[in-house]
């Protein structure tokens, strides 16, 4: 489907080899969790995934596309501690905040970066955040229910998946375009990584998701609101005060006499 659409230039596809099952239960004795099934049979199948593919621009490839499921000697734990890291330098743990908002409604509970949670990296997606897999519940044992997250740059988490073959569809029919994981965010991609929407997946299976987020940042006017009580106020035309009869009367004779004294008034006799 990709290297039929228009400018596209380069598909390169990584074949790798199913990963060993060895490899996959030491992986879970060292996290102390078990792989959520579908995780499970597609390592044995194979041991990660990575598609790129590019279009031309002015005559020369650009990378655009990128599809990366991390192998499983990659699929690292997130905020793991580091031998490299300072006895009292800060870590995602310190982010954790006692008045976070938890799962209500619809809402599902978001993941911790405590060791209330276990989170474990699938897609680094290029810089632009990370694709998690989040056991939410570590306490007293790892629960084996897992949940597909997305982890965004200034560490908001946002929900994408119940399971891993949700999310592996997902990845293919966005087709690994700039930032796709952002249409799941309420600020939703950047102008530039919109364009390559319009361009290559004008239709998503997020469209709900992205019109319904839209109207949310919709400045919408209501003329009847906005405008109401600021209609204008007739003007009204202020009318010179009426005489009464009896000075209407001098008035007018006043006037008369006035004109009889005229020069040019005046009768021959």
């Amino acid at each position: 489907l990709v290297e039929t659409s228009p400018g596209v230039a380069e598909v390169s596809f990584v074949e790798k080899e199913p990963a060993d099952r060895h490899a996959i239960i030491s992986w879970e004795q060292k996290n102390s969790c078990i792989l959520p099934e579908d995780l499970k049979n597609f390592y044995l199948m194979t041991d990660g995934f990575q598609m790129t593919w590019n279009v031309k621009t002015d005559g020369a490839p650009m990378p655009l596309g990128s599809m990366v499921i991390n192998s499983i000697s990659k699929l690292c734990r997130l905020g793991g501690s580091s031998m490299y890291s300072l006895p009292n330098a800060p870590s995602l743990a310190d982010l954790e905040d006692d008045t976070d908002e938890e799962g209500n409604g619809d809402k599902p509970e978001k993941p911790h970066f405590d060791s209330r949670s276990l989170i474990f990296e699938l897609d680094p997606c290029n810089g632009n955040g990370k694709v998690c897999l989040v056991y939410k519940h570590a306490k007293p044992v790892v629960s084996p229910d897992t949940e597909i997250w997305f982890l965004d740059r200034a560490l908001y988490w946002h929900f994408l998946t119940k399971t891993f073959t949700a999310y592996y569809r997902l990845l293919i029919t966005h087709l690994g375009l700039p930032q796709w994981q952002y249409t799941f965010t309420s600020y939703g991609v950047s102008p530039q990584a919109k364009q390559w929407f319009n361009m290559y997946k004008p239709i998503t299976i997020n469209t709900a998701l992205l019109s319904e987020e839209a109207d949310s940042f919709v400045n919408k006017l209501d003329p009847n609101k906005v405008f109401k009580g600021k209609n204008k106020t007739p003007v009204i035309k202020k009318k010179l005060p009426s005489l009464p009869a009896g000075s209407q009367k001098s008035h007018t004779s006043m006037t008369s006499s006035k004109a009889s004294s005229l020069p040019g008034n005046s009768s021959r006799k």
